[in-house]
């Protein structure tokens, strides 16, 4: 029997319900359409997720949905009955909530500047959450990796026992009990620069493990996975050029750089 795609959740809504500079310069209402590379950020997202299954459902959470109703790539998949949008609500793990209510479970979520994640990345996965028999998965990458495919792709990494990462903006949940693991960013924002948001989500023992690096990055997610309980494992991508998103002016034009890249590399093979 063929194996049931993941519905595919893009996170699009304004932080904060705050205009984004980089929407500012561009002279746009969200963060979204902010076009790169020949289209708005969002085009590439979605191209990405619709080349990943031929048939996945697709849903995109944004607070004006209007934003992104002529673009390219959301005309044609509503055409195709495959993209719903959905209103984004205050906070992040309510938004994720209220899309999933109208969602097939298991849920790949990612965000609508991710615009360097590729189909084979969101297949890998969802490969990683079947086989590891998790509930929920974290995409990551290591500083060597992320530095290898561009030395000003990421400022700050996490630093554990064993390596250095960052994350790459891919979940996957595998039915709604994953959620207990998306309590600790329901108050959105900067989640790792707050130490009293760390310190409730974790606890004060895991937060000095965390901070003395006392753990491996599998050891970190177990100690994650007994606190919330469900299976959360990390999957670790060798292309570091995943965990940069468009976050401002500098990943931008690293974003750029890397998707001239990747061009030239496809017009070569």
């Amino acid at each position: 029997m063929p194996e049931t795609p993941p519905t595919l959740l893009v996170m699009a809504g304004k932080r904060d319900g705050t205009l984004d500079p980089l929407a500012a310069r561009a002279g746009v209402s969200h963060k979204a359409v902010v076009p790169i590379g020949g289209k708005p950020l969002i085009g590439h997202v979605l191209a990405t997720l619709e080349e990943a299954w031929p048939d996945a459902p697709i849903l995109v959470s944004i607070h004006e949905p209007a934003v992104i109703a002529e673009v390219e790539e959301v005309k044609r998949l509503e055409a195709a009955g495959r993209l719903e949008l959905v209103p984004a609500e205050a906070g992040i793990v309510e938004s994720v909530e209220a899309a999933a209510e109208r969602a097939r479970f298991p849920l790949l979520i990612t965000t609508g500047d991710n615009v360097l994640t590729t189909p084979e990345a969101v297949r890998a996965l969802h490969r990683t959450g079947i086989d590891r028999d998790a509930d929920a998965v974290i995409g990551l990458a290591r500083k060597e990796d992320i530095q290898a495919a561009h030395m000003e792709g990421q400022k700050g990494f996490y630093e554990f026992k064993d390596m250095a990462i960052s994350n790459c903006n891919l979940f996957w949940l595998r039915d709604r009990k994953a959620f207990a693991a998306a309590e600790a960013f329901r108050e959105g924002g900067q989640f790792f620069k707050n130490r009293d948001r760390i310190r409730k989500a974790f606890g004060i023992w895991n937060l000095i493990r965390f901070k003395l690096k006392l753990d491996t990055v599998e050891g970190a997610m177990a100690r994650m996975s007994q606190r919330f309980g469900v299976k959360i494992v990390p999957h670790m991508f060798k292309d570091g050029s995943l965990a940069v998103d468009v976050d401002n002016e500098r990943t931008y034009r690293v974003t750029e750089e890397l998707l001239e890249k990747r061009r030239r590399e496809a017009a070569e093979a």
